[in-house]
């Protein structure tokens, strides 16, 4: 299966339509293409007496995460998106719809995932498959919904975050980032996590400008110069502590993701420098009809992308682990690196039977309505955090966030789709 094979994207409804900006469909693409194979290269598995064991390929090269960590550019995209698309909406006197829809379109592309993977378990146990292994996939497919339960938040927030100025918005929540860190290093971890909102907002809000057009003067020198001293910043910080060198979370390290910290807004001003230096050739090269086409193939299916990646790694990983009898290869060996264009091969084909079956779920059926978004939301997200805690592991709140997962999709749409319209998109 390729590329080209896949069924056509959905059509988007007509109403309140938004331009699109080559540039920030690259972007996102790109980061999303960039966490999935991330998240592919770095596991090392081991399996011995009935228990699985996970290490972390990337533990001796932290500094490749500070390219490879390119979720402050996923929300920075994210965020011009959102300023496009409240812009057209808000052009059309709809406002409360936009965030209606937009919050349907960020949770339907779940309901699969969650038909799929909250009976998976009980099946797989009933098949005689070991239980901790069964249960460490439930938790990593779970976790992936963070984005996703962070990013209802900037959607939001972007209709209030809109008519305040980035001047002042951004020194209020880069102060309040640096505050939760001295706050959470000085021994109140859990001050770190307001950080999900000071930070992923703040990267949110500097692609509302970028929107705006206020990023123009972002090129050549100015935005190498950024680039330097955003990666200097990240340096400096490294090198005085407490920041680890990885952006990514490392076992028995501090982490700079989880929850995010300051670190991260200064590998933000790195990368964006860096991506609006390249954004002439970038543009050039997202101009050109095949690149092109492969952004209008890719571009509707991200969240299908994002969603069903680790479970085509457990697939592959099962066939392998419990099929084969193979374990990870010490990483960096002839052997390691000879396996890798295969593991790829393997976990691709996988991706796109599974976005081929699944992508159909980036467009919600129905209309939006805009009377109970708060309800809906208020729904939506705790089901969305409920699973990234709990992951699909057998017991009663996955269960319960399913349901209100369903609920609040029901109170956001006009005509109160159905359990089984929704089950039918599957068959």
């Amino acid at each position: 299966m390729s590329l080209t094979t896949l069924p056509p994207a959905p059509v988007r409804p007509a109403a309140s339509p938004a331009p699109r900006d080559r540039f920030i469909d690259l972007l996102r693409v790109f980061g999303m293409v960039l966490v999935v194979l991330q998240h592919w290269t770095m596991p090392v598995l081991v399996y011995a007496n009935g228990r699985l064991t996970t290490g972390n390929a990337l533990v001796g090269i932290p500094l490749i995460t500070w390219v490879t960590q390119v979720m402050p550019l996923v929300f920075f995209a994210g965020g011009a998106a959102n300023a496009i698309s409240w812009r057209s909406a808000a052009s059309h006197r709809s406002p409360g719809l936009w965030t209606a829809r937009r919050l349907r379109r960020l949770a339907w592309p779940v309901l699969p995932l969650v038909f799929v993977w909250l009976p998976l378990p009980y099946v797989l146990d009933a098949l005689g498959m070991p239980s901790q292994p069964v249960e460490v996939a439930a938790r990593t497919v779970g976790q992936l919904l963070w984005f996703l339960a962070v990013y209802l938040v900037a959607v939001l927030a972007t209709p209030y975050m809109a008519r305040v100025r980035a001047s002042r918005a951004l020194p209020v929540l880069a102060a309040g980032a640096v505050l939760m860190d001295v706050i959470r290093f000085s021994g109140l971890e859990a001050a770190g996590y307001l950080n999900v909102v000071f930070v992923w907002l703040a990267v949110h809000q500097v692609g509302f400008l970028y929107a705006e057009g206020r990023l123009a003067w972002l090129t050549g020198r100015r935005a190498a110069g950024l680039a330097v001293a955003g990666f200097g910043m990240v340096a400096g910080l490294v090198a005085a502590g407490p920041y680890p060198a990885s952006m990514i979370g490392m076992p028995g390290m501090v982490s700079n993701m989880a929850p995010p910290s300051a670190c991260m807004l200064a590998l933000f001003a790195g990368q964006l420098g860096l991506a609006m230096l390249l954004r002439p050739a970038l543009d050039t090269l997202a101009g050109r009809p095949k690149v092109n086409a492969l952004l209008a193939v890719l571009a509707p299916r991200m969240m299908t992308i994002y969603l069903w990646h680790m479970t085509a790694l457990v697939i592959v990983a099962g066939i392998a682990i419990f099929g084969f009898g193979l374990e990870t290869p010490e990483v960096g060996s002839f052997t390691w690196w000879g396996q890798v264009p295969l593991r790829l091969a393997a976990l691709v084909t996988v991706l796109l039977a599974l976005a081929g079956l699944f992508g159909r779920f980036e467009e919600p059926t129905g209309a939006a309505a805009a009377g109970r978004v708060v309800a809906a939301a208020v729904l939506i997200g705790g089901a969305l955090t409920a699973l990234m805690v709990t992951g699909f592991v057998p017991g009663v709140v996955p269960v319960v966030a399913s349901l209100a997962l369903v609920a609040g999709l029901r109170l956001a749409a006009a005509d109160q789709p159905s359990w089984r319209s929704a089950s039918a998109m599957i068959s």
